[in-house]
């Protein structure tokens, strides 16, 4: 029976190009993040406080809302 071997070694600089493109990707995961937290945080602060009884939170819950919902969603 003959076994074929599958395996190469990565070309010169693949590995170091991997990395390079996952920093990049990281940082347009973080920025994207952080704007749809910074978009959550002013949509719940132009709402009324009945609104945000109605929804079960106080205006002071409001940063740690955001920065939770954003959480749920990209982490």
């Amino acid at each position: 029976m003959a076994t074929y071997e599958t395996s190469r070694p990565a070309p010169f600089g693949a590995v170091a190009t991997l990395q390079i493109v996952n920093v990049f990707d990281s940082i347009v995961a973080n920025v994207k993040a952080w704007n749809l937290a910074r978009k959550t945080e002013a949509e719940l602060n132009a709402l009324s406080d009945r609104q945000l009884e109605d929804i079960g939170i106080v205006r002071s819950q409001i940063n740690t809302t955001a920065l939770e919902l954003v959480a749920r969603r990209y982490f």
